[in-house]
Protein backbone atom coordinates (compact mmCIF):
# COMPACT_ATOMS: atom_id res chain seq x y z
CA UNK A 1 0.00 0.00 0.00
CA UNK A 2 1.10 3.64 -0.79
CA UNK A 3 1.84 5.47 1.71
CA UNK A 4 2.88 9.04 -0.08
CA UNK A 5 -0.39 10.70 -1.33
CA UNK A 6 0.06 13.19 -3.91
CA UNK A 7 -2.83 15.77 -4.34
CA UNK A 8 -4.48 16.62 -7.87
CA UNK A 9 -5.33 19.52 -9.13
CA UNK A 10 -5.55 22.35 -7.09
CA UNK A 11 -6.31 20.34 -4.16
CA UNK A 12 -3.03 20.95 -1.03
CA UNK A 13 -2.65 18.09 1.35
CA UNK A 14 -2.25 20.07 5.42
CA UNK A 15 -0.94 18.03 8.48
CA UNK A 16 -2.80 20.21 11.36
CA UNK A 17 -1.59 21.30 14.26
CA UNK A 18 -2.99 20.24 17.03
CA UNK A 19 -1.98 23.09 20.39
CA UNK A 20 -0.28 21.83 23.31
CA UNK A 21 -2.60 20.95 26.05
CA UNK A 22 -0.52 21.78 29.03
CA UNK A 23 2.48 24.25 29.25
CA UNK A 24 6.05 24.10 29.81
CA UNK A 25 5.65 24.15 33.56
CA UNK A 26 2.74 21.79 33.78
CA UNK A 27 -0.52 23.53 33.76
CA UNK A 28 -3.36 22.49 31.88
CA UNK A 29 -5.11 24.93 29.38
CA UNK A 30 -8.65 25.28 28.80
CA UNK A 31 -9.34 23.09 25.53
CA UNK A 32 -11.21 26.65 24.12
CA UNK A 33 -7.71 29.11 24.53
CA UNK A 34 -6.06 30.51 22.02
CA UNK A 35 -8.04 28.05 19.24
CA UNK A 36 -6.60 28.97 16.32
CA UNK A 37 -7.18 26.31 13.32
CA UNK A 38 -3.93 25.84 11.58
CA UNK A 39 -2.14 23.86 9.70
CA UNK A 40 1.03 22.64 7.89
CA UNK A 41 1.10 22.29 4.10
CA UNK A 42 2.60 18.36 3.45
CA UNK A 43 2.23 18.66 -0.27
CA UNK A 44 -0.06 20.15 -3.10
CA UNK A 45 -1.14 19.52 -6.42
CA UNK A 46 0.24 20.89 -9.85
CA UNK A 47 -2.80 23.17 -10.23
CA UNK A 48 -5.69 23.87 -12.59
CA UNK A 49 -5.59 24.61 -16.28
CA UNK A 50 -7.27 28.07 -17.85
CA UNK A 51 -9.98 27.86 -20.91
CA UNK A 52 -6.35 28.63 -22.90
CA UNK A 53 -4.35 25.45 -21.00
CA UNK A 54 -2.01 27.53 -18.87
CA UNK A 55 -1.23 26.36 -15.84
CA UNK A 56 -2.60 28.08 -12.75
CA UNK A 57 -0.42 27.04 -9.76
CA UNK A 58 -1.53 26.73 -6.48
CA UNK A 59 -1.29 29.50 -4.13
CA UNK A 60 0.49 27.48 -1.12
CA UNK A 61 3.73 25.71 -1.02
CA UNK A 62 4.98 22.93 0.73
CA UNK A 63 6.41 24.06 4.18
CA UNK A 64 3.48 27.05 4.54
CA UNK A 65 1.83 27.40 7.97
CA UNK A 66 -1.76 27.62 7.06
CA UNK A 67 -5.19 29.06 8.37
CA UNK A 68 -8.47 26.82 7.90
CA UNK A 69 -11.62 27.25 7.45
CA UNK A 70 -13.46 25.38 10.58
CA UNK A 71 -15.53 23.19 8.64
CA UNK A 72 -14.57 21.34 5.83
CA UNK A 73 -12.10 19.05 3.92
CA UNK A 74 -11.56 15.54 3.40
CA UNK A 75 -9.90 13.53 6.25
CA UNK A 76 -7.39 10.64 5.55
CA UNK A 77 -5.74 8.93 6.79
CA UNK A 78 -1.82 6.95 6.14
CA UNK A 79 -0.29 5.08 8.55
CA UNK A 80 -0.53 6.90 11.74
CA UNK A 81 -1.03 9.60 10.92
CA UNK A 82 -4.35 12.13 10.45
CA UNK A 83 -4.12 14.86 7.40
CA UNK A 84 -6.88 16.73 5.77
CA UNK A 85 -7.54 17.60 2.04
CA UNK A 86 -8.41 20.78 1.05
CA UNK A 87 -9.13 22.64 -2.37
CA UNK A 88 -6.71 25.71 -3.22
CA UNK A 89 -9.57 28.19 -2.64
CA UNK A 90 -10.59 27.41 0.66
CA UNK A 91 -7.37 27.48 2.50
CA UNK A 92 -8.17 30.93 4.07
CA UNK A 93 -4.56 32.40 4.22
CA UNK A 94 -0.82 31.70 5.16
CA UNK A 95 0.50 32.67 8.64
CA UNK A 96 4.01 33.70 9.10
CA UNK A 97 5.67 34.63 12.45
Amino acid sequence: MAKRLIPTLNRVLVEKIVPPSKTTTGILLPEKSSKLNSGKVVATGPGLRDKAGNNIPVAVKEGDTVLLPEYGGTQVKLGEKEYHLYRDEDILGTLHD
